[in-house]
């Protein structure tokens, strides 16, 4: 499917170790995650590989970015690998291994499934996991399984899941569908004027409808 696109501004440099804090406490070292810091990186990575393909600078930009993933995925495997784990935590280990999975990483859009599962099975309402249990089934091909996720996700506020409900409809080959939903993530966030850009393509033929899979 082609669609209007932004270009990809440089990828950082960061600092994986700064991610494990240690802090000292009367009763010893405790231990922490600095999931501000991670945020950050998350962010970046996701101006460049939310969606596929990724679009980066450079292929060095995505290579390095591939290695940061790589690396997030196995710390966060070692938080999340508990018999509770903080839903935050299992959100964010779903959306970095979604990431893995565009960036053509091995595994990753199982370990990404797996988790998305785990975090819903516990919060079957997550607004944001959810959204991206939806974004990542609609990007792996799955655009008919991921209709139910999103619009899960859409009544319960992301309102960015209404563009991404108008992309997976596009995916499946209904422009009515999708042009209904644009219209309604345009009513929602007026102020993003590629979606503009976008449902004019879509009326006026410029954009390439392929029939999914679903």
């Amino acid at each position: 499917m082609t669609v209007p696109g932004a270009s990809a501004r440089e990828y950082g440099n960061y600092d994986l170790k700064r991610l494990l804090t240690v802090s000292e406490t009367p009763g010893g070292k405790k231990y922490g995650f600095d999931s501000a810091y991670l945020d950050q990186i998350l962010s970046d990575l996701s101006a460049h590989a939310k969606n596929y393909p990724p679009k980066f600078d450079t292929p060095q930009d995505q290579l390095r970015a591939a290695k940061d993933v790589k690396a997030l995925s196995g710390m966060l495997d070692v938080l999340i690998n508990v018999p509770t784990p903080n839903p935050e935590l299992l959100v964010r280990a779903g959306y970095v291994n979604s990431m893995g999975h565009n960036l053509d990483i091995p595994r990753a859009a199982e370990k990404a499934n797996s988790i998305f599962l785990r975090l819903l099975a516990a919060a079957p309402s997550d607004p944001r996991g959810n959204y991206m249990y939806g974004t990542f089934l609609a990007g792996s091909g799955k655009a008919r399984e991921a209709l139910p996720y999103l619009e899960k996700s859409l009544s319960a506020g992301v309102v960015d899941a209404a563009y991404a409900i108008g992309m997976a409809y596009l995916t499946l080959g209904d422009k009515e569908q999708a042009l209904k939903n644009l219209e309604d993530y345009k009513r929602r966030k007026p102020g993003d004027g590629n979606v503009d850009k976008l449902i004019d393509a879509v009326r006026n033929g410029k954009v390439e409808l392929k029939r999914g899979p679903g």
